[in-house]
């Protein structure tokens, strides 16, 4: 997870992902109510009161899993031989900067509950998982595989298989090493190799036992974040140097893909192994009348935040309209002779789509922004926005359709799923009834909606294969900490943390083990 709302709501303007301009039109869906303020933590939305109860039947194929990663979850931080990433340096130099002062080191103590954890999620109906190798476990400093690290992920994925669950493994989920972030991190051709050796370690020490991979969750987020908006450390401002992290990112992607298919053609990956990218795919829609400048608004957002990664994970280069806009804005990525042989290589076998909300832009006031950086676009408020109040996110389910559809038209051979979707709540124990269980009816109805709009779309021509929810078990969420609770099942933080399930629990089940949406 890291999904970031930079920009926030509208529908009935126009959405761009791969290039395609569409014009939204007809009648609203049936679960978006005109209003604007904020929803309750309590209550999402009565789905009794919607004017159709239509059941929706997802493919008998399509898989039901959770979502989550190695720092946001293993715990263990120090131990095992394990180094310091980014996360626990900023936890030790600046713990007042993550919630209730809640940093890396403990996750929701996957480490030491993983079996508990996994028979929960089969008991849930569930048949896969996602999660993700931390660089900093499985190598050391001279970049030589870590034993006692190794060790651990060859016992977690033995442990998978015993459960009935399919694990798919991500390699990179914004933990870079801090030894590695020193010598310069993502803006590093020397990181970048660095990344390639250790992708390519994995896929020879893990090959026999994983059959999907993932090179990055979330490509966008870390240059955002780290380097252009100065939310995560080192709390940058910076644009130019986000969009070198961004082209080293991808660089880096290209090469590790590369490795898997030489890994792959010498037998260390098993025959029946797919590779692809995981990122957060955030439609960007506009004014229902838009001007030239808003579309062009549009174009650019989409184009860094979306067509980016499709155009490289699908072709094998980065849009060419995207970087002579850059080019005239002076912005200066670090291209070097040979970095589109190597981009070329960077086609993967399918993609996962995080989504937790739209994008809404128009034209920006100023070219510039207060830090004197490059501004394509201004937040857009569509009035009739429905919100997650405890996130600042809106809720639009229709996004993923649109995203499928968009994919459909543009990106036709790919295969996709939904790699993260969810909902967050501040101060869930207060829905707790007298038994101890938490209330929670507004997550059934989060994914519900989210998952009719999916079959809608496999109806029409999608070719989305599963959906895994971040996350089915409360985990530690960067700065945030627990302060939003995501999941099915609870994390207790006062009570050792023990796993609850909440009353949304049984519905998962349902919908998981029947693929009947209602």
């Amino acid at each position: 997870m890291g999904c970031i709302n930079k920009a926030a709501p509208t529908v009935w303007g126009r959405i761009c992902f791969g290039g395609s301009d569409i014009r939204i039109t007809g009648a609203r869906p049936r679960w978006i109510t005109r209003q604007s303020k904020p929803v309750s933590n309590r209550k999402l939305k009565d789905t009794k009161a919607r004017t159709s109860m239509a059941q929706y039947q997802l493919p008998n194929d399509f898989f039901f899993g959770a979502a989550m990663s190695g720092p946001q979850t293993e715990g263990q931080w120090n131990q095992g031989g394990k180094l310091e990433n980014l996360w626990d340096t900023w936890s030790m130099q600046d713990l007042g900067s993550f919630y209730n002062r809640v940093g890396s080191y403990a996750g929701n103590d996957f480490m030491a509950k993983y079996k508990d954890d996994l028979r929960i999620m089969k008991d849930l109906g569930l048949d896969t998982y996602r999660t993700s190798i931390q660089w900093s476990r499985l190598l050391d400093a001279d970049g030589n595989l870590n034993e006692e690290g190794a060790a651990w992920y060859h016992e977690l994925f033995r442990a998978s298989r015993e459960a009935g669950l399919e694990p798919f493994v991500n390699l990179y989920h914004f933990d870079m090493p801090t030894y590695l972030f020193n010598r310069g991190g993502w803006e590093s051709r020397e990181v970048v190799e660095a990344y390639a050796h250790y992708a390519d370690v994995a896929f020879r020490e893990f090959g026999q036992e994983i059959k999907y991979w993932f090179t990055f969750n979330e490509p966008i987020v870390e240059p955002e974040q780290r380097y252009q908006e100065g939310v995560w450390f080192p709390q940058l401002h910076d644009f130019n140097r986000a969009r070198t992290v961004q082209y080293h990112i991808s660089l880096a992607h290209a090469l590790a893909v590369a490795n898997y298919r030489k890994a792959y053609d010498k037998g260390a990956v098993r025959a029946d192994a797919k590779i692809g990218m995981i990122n957060c795919f955030t439609p960007v829609y506009t004014k229902e009348n838009p001007s030239e400048a808003d579309l062009e608004a549009v174009r650019m957002t989409s184009g860094i935040n979306n067509r980016w990664w499709l155009d490289l994970i699908t072709r094998g280069e980065l849009p060419a309209d995207v970087l002579d806009s850059l080019a005239e804005g002076g912005v200066k990525l670090p291209f070097r002779a040979g970095d589109q042989e190597i981009l070329k290589q960077g086609v993967v076998d399918w993609l996962g789509c995080n989504y937790y909300h739209p994008t809404r832009v128009q034209a920006p006031a100023s070219k510039i922004d207060q830090y004197g950086l490059p501004h394509f676009a201004d937040e857009y408020v569509w009035p009739d926005a429905v919100m997650n109040k405890s996130r600042g996110w809106e809720i639009y389910p229709k996004g993923l359709y649109d995203f499928g559809m968009d994919c459909a038209k543009n990106y036709p051979d790919l295969e996709w799923f939904v790699s993260e979707n969810g909902i967050g709540i501040m101060d869930e124990y207060k829905n707790r009834d007298a038994e101890g269980t938490i209330q929670d009816d507004y997550r059934v109805d989060f994914v519900r909606q989210h998952l009719e709009w999916v079959a809608k779309a496999i109806a029409e021509g999608a070719k989305c294969r599963g959906y895994h929810y971040w996350a089915v078990i409360d985990n530690w969420s960067w700065a945030n900490a627990f302060k939003n609770r995501y999941g099915f099942v609870e994390v207790d933080l006062m009570d050792g943390y023990q796993r609850r399930l909440k009353k949304s629990a049984a519905w998962l089940k349902q919908v998981a083990t029947t693929h009947v949406v209602d």
